[in-house]
């Protein structure tokens, strides 16, 4: 008896044609990116625009400078990326192939080494352009979130990054390696939390729309450091219990470890994405204490 949904019919590529022998295509993933960066773009040239969101009424910078702002901000997410994933989920891999690493058009992005990447470059920025940092930190937790919303659709449609095997009614199952079976739960195919749109749900449209309530509605961009705190702990504790329903990278699952735990004693331990989100929940908490802390 099979259950679960079948995965929809859905191609990685928007579109595709072939030029002087090359072949060259548009992908989702890629268009997730591009769109998503833009919205960011636009939602931060309208907080900019809005004096009264800001301390002392004014805005920290010229709504013209976020565009420079954002080529900066594409250059950390798809270098600190790329950088994470070869160093936190497979650094023997690329050590022995070296000339992959800058493959991104193969897949493989780490968000939390964008993330480090995008801090990076805003420090970066900041410093060269002379606007201060607690604001433009504050801007990018307020702009970050439509890009983690179409990203993680965009891994669902590519059939990527799913979750563990599951019998409630919405599992899907997904093609290739995902659907094999899954010993005593599922006789036939195995169908699969979509953990790409748990994290789309949770991480992109709530987080996301909490932040904009915060920032348009109840002065929140008026206590610097207050947003990038909350989006520190929202992002960070979201992504620590989505782990849970989340499939481990393959290449920490093992017999004698088969919840994929990268570190664990006993049976109990915690996963690489788990890992990497608790220093972003403490430090999250720390600043959002720290900011509330403060007059506005």
């Amino acid at each position: 008896m099979q259950t679960g949904l079948p995965f929809p019919d859905i191609s990685p590529e928007i579109v595709s044609f072939t030029l002087l022998g090359m072949t060259f295509a548009l992908r989702w993933y890629a268009m997730a990116y591009i769109v998503g960066l833009l919205i960011g773009w636009r939602l931060a040239v309208a907080a900019l625009r809005r004096g009264h969101l800001w301390a002392a009424g004014k805005s920290p910078m010229a709504p013209q400078q976020a565009e420079d702002l954002l080529s900066w901000i594409v250059i950390g997410v798809i270098v600190g990326g790329r950088l994470g994933y070869v160093l936190f989920y497979k650094p023997m891999h690329f050590l022995a192939n070296p000339q992959e690493i800058p493959a991104v058009w193969q897949g493989g992005m780490s968000f939390h080494g964008g993330f480090v990447g995008v801090v990076l470059a805003v420090w970066i920025w900041s410093r060269r352009r002379g606007v201060a940092l607690p604001a433009i930190a504050d801007m990018i937790a307020l702009t970050a979130t439509p890009a983690i919303l179409l990203v993680r659709v965009a891994n669902f449609i590519n059939a990527e990054l799913w979750g563990r095997p599951t019998t409630l009614p919405w599992g899907v199952i997904f093609p290739g390696e995902a659907a094999q079976d899954c010993g005593s739960l599922l006789p036939t195919l195995c169908a699969r939390h979509p953990s790409q749109l748990y994290e789309a749900l949770a991480e992109g449209l709530i987080l996301g729309g909490l932040i904009m309530w915060l920032a348009f509605r109840r002065g929140a961009l008026r206590r610097s450091w207050l947003l990038s705190g909350i989006f520190f702990t929202g992002y960070g504790l979201i992504r620590f219990l989505l782990e849970f329903v989340r499939q481990p990278d393959a290449q920490f699952v093992s017999p004698d470890n088969p919840l994929g735990l990268a570190f664990h004693l006993g049976g109990w331990g915690l996963t690489m994405g788990q890992t990497l989100s608790l220093p972003m929940i403490l430090v999250g908490l720390w600043v959002v204490r720290r900011a509330r802390a403060r007059p506005a």
